[in-house]
């Protein structure tokens, strides 16, 4: 059977599409991504506003014909943080069931927690004790794991979009705004993540989603973005400081122009790197492994299942 997957999140739209076998691994048959920005100003207004519901529904709908032309039968669809947290956001949902034809889940936070990492576990060796962080456009899900068994959740509210939107970088890093910005990260964390993250002796440390492998691609100095070499990448604290200085340096526009770095992760990647930093200072690691795997991934091995 051939099935796709859409994670509709708070600032991309991933559709993945893959031959399921009950039993036995599902096979990739093709993968792709927009930025559409969903969550944009909604943390201020509590809702999510007419242009990025339109982008959205948009990108969903191509999604989900591209599915059907590729031969799927089955397409499920997930909405995160953006959805979950906006008043209006059910009914955008129950809007795109009725365009669509196909229904749209709003899973919780620990929900994509869990997910999070079914699918990190399909990329990666899980052994020991081992913490994942999935930075999103609404929100950052850490997850603990011990032997590829979830040991304990959190989904926090701490995501790249509102952070963009309050500490604007147009121009050069403005350090007074970063150093402002990134104790706000500290202190939340310092309050939000449970004893049971905060506190573990872990093996390794794993980031997931835009932030982390566009940090990757840099870091590889790629001129074309390769999955292949991005998955599984040790990023070291030093190379994220040297990587955070090259990036504090360009204009927003500048930045949008590099290679690997998608022009609508632009004005996030300085934020979401942040977020890095702070992670890596909490748990008191020097270095982090990459995946190209997380939540699209974790939904599709669920699917796989019931195949």
């Amino acid at each position: 059977m051939r099935a796709a997957v859409i994670d509709l999140g708070t600032n991309t739209v991933r559709l993945l599409v893959a031959d399921v076998h009950r039993g036995a691994p599902w096979t990739p048959v093709h993968a792709e991504q927009r930025v559409t920005r969903l969550g944009e100003a909604a943390r201020a207004t509590g809702a999510l506003g007419d242009a990025p519901m339109t982008r959205t529904a948009a990108a969903v709908s191509e999604y989900v014909a591209r599915a059907r032309a590729l031969g799927v039968t089955s397409v499920r669809i997930v909405a995160t943080s953006a959805v979950r947290e906006a008043r209006n956001g059910h009914a955008f949902a129950e809007r795109l069931t009725r365009d669509t034809g196909e229904r749209v889940d709003v899973i919780t936070g620990d929900e994509e927690a869990r997910l999070t990492l079914r699918g990190l576990g399909r990329g990666l060796a899980l052994d020991g004790a081992t913490i994942a962080f999935d930075i999103g456009g609404g929100s950052t899900e850490y997850v603990l794991a011990r032997d590829a068994t979830l040991a304990a959740a959190v989904s926090l509210h701490l995501g790249v979009v509102p952070l963009a939107e309050r500490f604007p970088f147009p121009e050069r890093l403005d350090p007074a705004r970063y150093d402002a910005m990134l104790g706000g990260i500290r202190e939340q964390l310092a309050r939000e993540l449970p004893p049971a993250i905060a506190e573990a002796r872990i093996d390794t440390l794993i980031g997931t989603a835009g932030t982390v492998t566009t940090l990757a691609a840099l870091d590889l100095d790629l001129r074309v973005y390769d999955p292949g070499r991005v998955h599984g990448h040790r990023l070291t604290r030093a190379a994220v400081d040297r990587l955070l200085a090259r990036l504090g340096a360009l204009s927003v526009t500048a930045r949008g122009a590099l290679p690997c770095l998608e022009p609508g992760r632009a004005d996030l990647i300085i934020p979401g790197t942040a977020i890095v930093v702070a992670t890596m200072e909490r748990l008191g690691v020097d270095a982090l492994l990459v995946s190209e795997y997380g939540l699209r991934e974790g939904i599709m091995e669920v699917v796989n299942e019931s195949a």
